[in-house]
């Protein structure tokens, strides 16, 4: 589930900034692993509705009401697609069954005041005929909404452009070329998109949404530069006009998504805490964790200095031969910062981190290096000089014996194996004292398969080669061997 959370959410990330064939595409991938998730078509559907494929969004809107019938948006979804189809009765039916599971739904009730309002825009459009025509004489006929209670006055035709103030003439106009810059922005004409846009603001200079359309063209044009300074002058406007503070956020969030862009992290967090303190949602809140690790990731990446590191390893050195081995490991630990990926750092700390008894940090540190470099045969000696001191005496000798395939005769790693094996045959007690007391030989004894196994070896011995075929049973009974656990004659 947590994979189909992180494609949901990369979905409504690609929705918010207008990336739609981004969001279907996230939102199908989420689909393919959750079929039976009504959001997720629901969310879908949206992205298809703002594409302009309102058939798909349709399809996608009527699987959402059949996964859960009693959910309103479904409703609101496909009465959005429907009306985008110009199925006006469809849209309209799809509203009010909606209104049967939330009655106050506000976005079903807007729809379908809408829904009756197009209705009647375009009967009047289409011919010479009194509003009041018997509308069963039309192809396509008006829905007549059941009377609600009270009664609603029916929806008022839209004013024609002569009777109209010159105030209102200007947004008539300016709304009629951003729908046209819209289209053409759906088909990625953003020259004709951004002369419409231009041509809404010489109408009605006073909408903020007109300079988000054009810092969106910019955007997708990856003229970043520009962008910037179309959604700063559109937060002017919309300040000056006191605009909806969600299209203020936008515009900040925009800026943040160019800086981004850009890969200026900083300036990216500047406008999203921006966009967050005029609206907050979880697509800006992902955006701003997302460029804050990336701001930690530089400032990591910029400590970084090997000669640094080097000096900061000599000091630690120092330090380590007077016995000062705290104040070595800060040493140490800094030079780590200024060169992360130097297993010798690691192994030096876990050196001190031994002479401290703090064997699980200097164990840590051990795998580290190991993980750094597989050859790095000091990491394998560390490891096992730390795991004899937890008194973890098989797990040390399997560390002495990885150090022994790199370098059969080193010295050190031949030493401690010895005296692994030593301890084995010295005392076979204070062994079997040894492993009982290790959390994973414990795990494996359990484990009631691995009891019935270990039964049915000890009364069938040759019953072992048939479980050492199966690579998990055969790992445990590896490690109960190594630990003296039980022995094999």
């Amino acid at each position: 589930m947590d994979k189909v959370n992180e494609l949901k959410e990369k979905g409504n990330q690609a929705l918010n900034a207008e990336k739609y064939d981004e969001a279907v595409a996230a939102y199908t991938e989420a689909i393919t692993l959750d079929g039976q998730n009504h959001v997720l078509y629901s969310n879908r559907s949206a992205a298809y509705a703002k594409a302009g494929k309102f058939q798909e969004a349709l399809e996608d809107a009527e699987t959402t009401i059949k996964l859960n019938p009693s959910w309103p948006k479904g409703y609101s979804r496909k009465g959005a697609a429907a009306a985008g189809l110009q199925d006006f009765m469809k849209a309209f039916e799809a509203y009010n069954e909606g209104l049967k599971y939330d009655p106050q739904n506000e976005i079903l009730l807007r729809g379908r005041q809408d829904i009756t309002a197009s209705v009647l825009n375009y009967m009047q459009s289409q011919g010479d005929f009194p509003m009041d025509i018997d509308p069963q004489a039309r192809p396509r006929r008006a829905p007549s909404p059941p009377p609600s209670k009270p009664a609603q006055p029916s929806q008022p035709a839209e004013k024609r452009v002569e009777d109209m103030t010159e105030e209102e003439r200007k947004k008539h106009f300016a709304k009629e070329e951003k729908e046209l810059g819209n289209a053409a922005y759906k088909k990625k004409d953003f020259e004709t998109a951004l002369k419409h846009y231009n041509a809404a603001i010489s109408h009605d200079p006073n909408d903020i949404t007109f300079y988000n359309n054009i810092a969106a063209v910019h955007f997708e044009r990856k003229e970043y530069e520009e962008c910037i300074k179309q959604c700063e002058k559109g937060i002017e406007v919309g300040r000056e006009n006191r605009s909806d503070f969600k299209l203020i956020a936008k515009s900040f969030a925009r800026i943040g998504n160019t800086y981004r862009k850009l890969e200026n992290y900083k300036q990216a967090k500047v406008y999203y805490e921006k966009a967050m303190s005029e609206h907050r949602t979880p697509e800006i809140k992902t955006s701003l964790s997302e460029v804050e690790a990336k701001i930690k990731e530089e400032e990591r990446m910029a400590y970084i200095n090997p000669e640094k590191a080097e000096e900061e390893k000599e000091k630690g050195n120092e330090y380590f031969k007077k016995g000062d081995y705290s104040t070595a490991v800060k040493h140490y630990s800094e030079a780590i910062k200024r060169n992360p990926d130097d297993p010798k750092l690691y192994s030096n700390r876990a050196a001190c981190y031994t002479k401290l008894a703090a064997f699980d940090l200097g164990l840590k540190d051990c795998e580290t290096c190991i993980k750094l470099d597989e050859k790095f045969i000091k990491g394998y000696i560390r490891k096992g000089k730390i795991l004899q001191g937890m008194q973890q005496t098989s797990k040390a000798q399997s560390a002495y014996q990885k150090a022994l395939e790199i370098d059969a005769n080193n010295a050190e790693a031949i030493e401690g194996y010895r005296q692994c094996s030593m301890n084995f045959q010295r005392n076979p007690q204070e062994v079997l004292k040894n492993a009982m007391s290790d959390p994973e030989i414990q795990q494996i004894l359990k484990d009631p398969a691995m009891r019935m196994i270990l039964e049915q070896m000890q009364n069938e011995p040759n019953a072992v080669k048939d479980h050492l075929q199966n690579p998990a049973i055969a790992d445990k009974i590896m490690k109960l061997l190594e630990s003296g656990i039980i022995q094999l004659h």
